[in-house]
């Protein structure tokens, strides 16, 4: 069976989300148009920001979805909300400890989640 190795979010402006996402990976698109951009992240896992609006078949908004970025210490996951926070990306949890370990999220111009946490224990 093949594994994911692609995943896209439905966004209002690809161009504005790109250059968001350019700023937040630090790292430029590899394919880039009006309605569609491509990321290629360091574990080669893309990233796709398509337009909810030209998007086929249409999709419905909401996707409950979340990207998640693994740190390898809690201070990491500290360093990187003050950093985010400090670039007015909204946060939706403070950094706390959860099951699972520690974490926060944040949120894109697009309302989609972005969770950063370290596994407990780590």
């Amino acid at each position: 069976m093949s594994h994911p190795n692609f995943v896209i979010l439905y966004v209002n402006n690809p161009e504005s989300s790109a250059r968001f996402y350019e700023r937040l990976l630090g790292c430029a698109p590899i394919e880039a148009s009006h309605s569609f951009a491509m990321f290629k992240l360091d574990s080669g896992m893309l990233l796709g920001l398509w337009s909810r609006h030209t998007v086929e078949p249409a999709a419905g908004i909401g996707s409950g979805t979340e990207l998640v970025f693994a740190k390898d210490s809690v201070k990491a996951v500290d360093a990187t909300h003050a950093d985010w926070a400090a670039r007015g990306l909204p946060v939706l949890q403070t950094p706390r400890e959860m099951e699972f370990g520690y974490t926060f999220t944040a949120a894109d111009p697009d309302g989609h989640r972005l969770r950063v946490y370290v596994r407990q224990g780590s």
